[in-house]
């Protein structure tokens, strides 16, 4: 890692974090500060949805996964592509929520059943989202250790992670929902540009056709995910698929920030065509990082080989830009974690359990104190 590497780092950073400071002043609402007033375009509402859902956790996972299964991975991109497009196409479930404009599914909850329903459902809700985001911090702090080639070992990790998490609360508690819709932003840009490079050079330095063949030489089945993961396996992909893009509140938030029910079909639409490709690309990279280490003498854990053959194959600058983009993506999905899981429990728990109607201010204040000790649990589970 270069010095020009390390100051676009740095100067990306930066920028991100004025932009935070700037959104500041314009948080006047609890609804502003939770879903952006609702009054998302669809450029914007395209970008956030990737940004959410292409979080370093999702590249670090997919390239270890196409580590792991070849190219037989790839059916998992093809199902989210195949549902996210027919739920935009229909508009099933989601163009529903936005025209009774509700915040989140428990007050859907509450108008289709009760309050009591609102509230546990919110508890069930926010006890999944946490236990699966209780392993992100570890996995992006392990991003770090291999991409700078820092030494693997307990006491680095420690520090890297308590800092990535320093950056990530003051972040998303200073600017909520306008905060990691520009955080988003950024990084579906340069992220999108950075890994395009990343295959690029990956080809150019491997060879097309000695990616297959090496796969070919290793793996009997590389392909076929019906033999070498199994039916069962594949039918759970495509559950997934449906509840990513029906059910998962970081998902439903993004459709409840755009401006009416027709953009939000417009929105699932257009992101199915990326929620294929952030499939496909960093499978496809971490099929390039075995065939890279193909012999993996010292057993390196398939977990970064992806960013440990970043390290080496791309040039000074490139490298730079492509950490970035994932150091925004790891501030991006963990922005928009935690701001959903904080808003819904404030404004799902918290407020139909005090029997009255909260101020915005206070909502907004109590969202930020829930924001701190969330990350706090994801510190803990983390270490």
């Amino acid at each position: 890692m270069s010095i020009i590497d390390i100051v676009i780092i740095v100067v990306y950073l930066l920028i991100i974090f004025s932009f935070g400071i700037f959104m500041r002043s314009n948080i006047n609402t609890f609804s502003n500060f939770m879903i952006a007033n609702q009054k998302l375009p669809l450029s914007l509402g395209v970008t956030s949805m990737l940004g959410t859902e292409l979080g370093l956790i999702t590249v670090m996972y997919n390239a270890q996964t196409g580590a792991l299964q070849y190219f037989s991975a790839f059916h998992i991109g093809l199902f989210g592509f195949i549902v996210t497009l027919v739920v935009g196409l229909s508009g099933f479930v989601v163009t529903k929520l936005r025209e009774m404009d509700i915040k989140s599914i428990p007050e859907f909850y509450a108008k289709r059943f009760s309050k009591k329903t609102r509230i546990i459902g919110a508890v069930l809700l926010v006890i999944g989202g946490m236990l699966n985001m209780g392993i992100f911090l570890n996995v992006g702090a392990k991003f770090i250790q291999a991409i700078f080639g820092f030494e693997a070992n307990d006491q680095s990790l420690k520090i890297i992670m308590i800092l990535l998490l320093f950056i990530v609360l003051v972040y998303t508690m200073m600017g909520g929902m306008l905060s990691v819709i520009v955080t988003d932003y950024f990084q579906f840009i340069i992220l999108s540009v950075g890994l395009l490079f990343c295959v690029f050079y990956s080809i150019v330095h491997l060879g097309w056709n000695n990616i297959f063949e090496s796969i070919e030489k290793i793996s009997k089945e590389p392909y076929n995910p019906f033999i070498s993961k199994g039916g069962s396996y594949v039918l759970w992909q495509i559950i997934l698929a449906f509840v990513s893009a029906v059910v998962w509140p970081t998902a439903i938030t993004r459709a409840l920030t755009m401006d009416s029910s027709t953009t939000v079909k417009k929105q699932y639409i257009w992101s199915s065509i990326s929620f294929l490709i952030r499939f496909m690309i960093p499978c496809f990279i971490g099929i390039c990082a075995v065939v890279y280490y193909q012999n993996n003498e010292n057993g390196m854990d398939s977990l970064i080989l992806m960013p440990s053959f970043l390290l080496e194959i791309l040039p000074i600058g490139l490298l730079g830009l492509v950490t970035a983009g994932m150091l925004s993506a790891f501030m991006s999905t963990h922005d928009s974690y935690l701001l959903c899981w904080s808003t819904i429990i404030t404004n799902d728990i918290i407020e139909p359990l005090s029997g009255k109607k909260l101020a915005s201010k206070l909502k907004i204040n109590i969202s930020r104190f829930i924001i701190f000790l969330l990350g706090l649990y994801i510190l803990y589970w983390g270490l």
